[in-house]
Parts: C-alpha cells; sequence; structure tokens
C-alpha cells in the first residue's frame, strides 16, 4: 500500500492556503455557493445530490485512483483550509484523515458517525453463514468495512448527516437542502426495494469478490462474503489462502467469481480457471472510471443489481 503522505510544516502550509488551491482540491466556492470537499466519489455524489445548486463540489480522490491509498499534494491538503465544509469518512484514507486533523473541527463532517459501521472486516469477508472463520483466519485489527454506500439504506443515513450540516454552514439553503435530501433518499429506498425484490431468490447466496468490500451489500441483501484479498484491495493472498478460496468455490457451488473496476482481474481469474467458474465485474463504486458500467451512483448500482441476479442465478 503506498505511504500516506507526511505532515507539512505549518508554515508551508499557511503559505500555500494564502496562494489558493485550485478547483480540484476544494477551493472557494464560486458565486456565492457554498465551498465543499469530498474525500471519494461516493461522498461527492451525495453532497451534489443535497447541494443542488447551491455548492460546489470538489474530490479530493482523482478519477481512476484507489481511494484507499489515496495521496494528497500540499495543493490538496491547502485547499481543505479553503473549503466551507469538508466530508470524510474516518478510518478510510489514512493521508486525508492527517489532513482533516489540520482542518478547522466545525468544518468537517465525519459521515461515520451517522452511519452504522457495524461490520468487523475479516481477511476473508463476511460471516460465511455462520461460520468462525474470524478465528482460522484473524481480523484486520479490528477495522470496519467502510463501504457503507453499498447499503442504500446506510447511504441514505450519510445524505441526510449532509442535509443538516450544508444547512448550519448555510441556513438560508435549509429548505433546499432538506428537500433535496428527501427526493435523494427516496431514489436510494426505491433502489433497496429493487435489490430486495430481484435478490430475492438467489440460487446461490455465497459471493466471492476481488476484495472485502461487499459486507454490507451482503448483509443487508443476505448473502455470504468471502474475498480474494483483504480489506484492502492490493494485500494480496497467499498460496494457502488461493487454495483455501479455490477449495471454498467448489464446496459451494459458486459460479462466478467477481473482480472490480479500480483493480487488476488476474487473481480473479486465476481463481475462476481453477475453479471451473466464470468472472463478472462487481463494482464496489469507490470512483467512477470509463469502465464504470454507469456515469452516476445508482446507474452503478442498478448495473450491480444485473450482475448479481445473472452471477448468482437469481429468479
Amino acid at each position: 500500500m503506498k505511504r500516506p503522505l507526511a505532515a507539512l510544516p505549518l508554515l508551508g502550509l499557511l503559505a500555500l492556503t494564502g496562494c489558493g488551491s485550485g478547483a480540484d482540491a476544494g477551493s472557494s466556492g464560486s458565486e456565492g455557493k457554498v465551498a465543499v470537499t469530498a474525500a471519494f466519489y461516493p461522498l461527492a455524489y451525495a453532497v451534489e445530490r443535497v447541494g443542488g445548486d447551491r455548492v460546489t463540489v470538489a474530490n479530493l480522490t482523482k478519477p481512476g485512483a484507489e481511494p484507499h491509498d489515496v495521496e494528497l499534494t500540499p495543493k490538496d491538503v491547502a485547499g481543505l483550509a479553503e473549503a466551507d465544509l469538508v466530508v470524510v469518512e474516518k478510518g478510510f484514507q489514512p493521508a486525508v484523515d492527517e489532513a482533516v486533523e489540520r482542518v478547522d473541527g466545525d468544518r468537517a463532517l465525519d459521515v461515520s458517525t451517522a452511519v452504522d459501521l457495524s461490520i468487523e472486516a475479516t481477511e476473508d469477508g463476511h460471516d460465511h453463514g455462520g461460520e468462525e472463520h474470524a478465528d482460522e483466519h484473524g481480523s484486520t485489527d479490528g477495522a470496519v468495512d467502510p463501504h457503507f454506500w453499498l447499503d442504500p439504506t446506510r447511504y441514505a443515513k450519510a445524505a441526510k448527516a449532509i442535509a443538516d450540516r450544508l444547512s448550519e454552514v448555510d441556513p438560508a439553503g435549509a429548505t433546499a437542502y432538506g428537500q433535496n435530501a428527501d427526493a435523494f433518499v427516496a431514489e436510494l429506498t426505491t433502489l433497496d426495494e429493487e435489490f430486495r425484490t430481484g435478490l430475492a431468490s438467489c440460487a446461490n447466496r455465497d459471493l466471492v469478490t476481488g476484495h472485502v468490500a461487499f459486507a454490507y451489500l451482503a448483509d443487508r441483501y443476505d448473502f455470504h462474503q468471502s474475498g480474494i484479498a483483504g480489506l484492502s484491495p492490493d494485500a494480496e493472498p497467499n498460496a494457502a489462502a488461493m487454495k483455501e478460496i479455490v477449495e471454498h468455490v467448489r464446496e459451494h457451488k459458486v459460479t462466478t467469481i467477481y473482480a472490480e473496476t479500480l483493480v487488476g482481474r488476474d487473481l480473479a481469474d486465476t481463481i475462476a480457471k481453477e475453479a471451473g467458474a466464470t468472472v463478472a465485474v462487481l463494482d464496489p463504486i469507490e470512483g467512477l472510471t470509463e469502465a464504470s458500467a454507469g456515469s452516476n451512483y445508482l446507474e452503478v448500482m442498478r448495473s450491480n443489481l444485473a450482475t448479481l441476479k445473472k452471477g448468482q442465478s437469481c429468479r
């Protein structure tokens, strides 16, 4: 994993702040709009939906970058000091956490305090149907799965928290923020119902994914996740772990291995070839690229639903 950005000297940070930060790093809003910096795509999308035309949104994670390993430039860090609001998920991006410590706490919203981050991330994924795999493999030092947005109901809680904080920053826009949040939550409720209905009757409820990003999705829709890699997608398994995954695929008659968009699919291809399965793309929606099956969160989630219905043989 890439090393997080080293702490900047305070004088250097202040000097950079005085010079401005650029639109991509969280510069002041234009035309009197509220300037918001979001740590990565799902947070930026939620801010855009809730903020509407009253906000400008900058994303600290560039398109195509893996958000777990994001590195910030001095310009990015300086831009945080100019934003009216900084929206992050503490514990997900070490470099961002370090930089946000320099920001006035009244201007930072940590969405992890608003959503239910209750699922501990184990090295091999979720609960495997209640088996005691945590004892066998160990956990990732008690870390929780940060990918809450893959459960639309948890994502809705983040949207409401963003609306509340924007209303504090910009009281004149409180009604608009509340209405926008309600509309977005209604769309997420519809999406949740589509998933619940579409995945209610699946021949196989075992998910084998590129890394353990889908615990909240699995928990919400009654699947059991096992990951080829751990919580970080670049934490490659050793030979013994690879063998165990292959055995798991065969034992549970898994027909589809799910690769991702922001990381290579070599390991998924290897597992699938060894176990006689196929490979499909299930997007954790950590960021959008040209390879994404949609132009926004809702479109990619619906693509994920279609992929799951086919891969899990859902009727």
